[in-house]
């Protein structure tokens, strides 16, 4: 299965959780969305997008000045059942 790359460097919260849940719509259920960002918030905030959005936080990284999150989309019911 391929990966998604989302590149949000520059942004600053809550647009790099923003644009992960909207790219993550695009994503087949158990893939990986990994996404690039510089906004020192984004660790938090991914954190807590995965544990309220059902989706898996795989991996959190930092490479110089860039995190780098790999988010595991949810299976399509347990996503839904997190939504609600």
């Amino acid at each position: 299965m391929s990966e998604t790359v989302l590149d949000t460097k520059g942004l600053n919260c809550p647009l790099p959780v923003l644009k992960a849940r909207k790219a993550l719509k695009s994503v087949p259920a158990g893939g990986t969305l990994r996404v690039l960002a510089t906004d020192p918030a984004s660790v938090i905030d991914f954190k807590a997008f995965c544990l309220t959005s059902g989706h898996e936080l795989i991996d959190a990284t930092k490479d110089g000045e860039v995190f780098v999150f790999l988010i595991r989309r949810a299976p399509e019911k347990e996503a839904a059942e997190q939504a609600e």
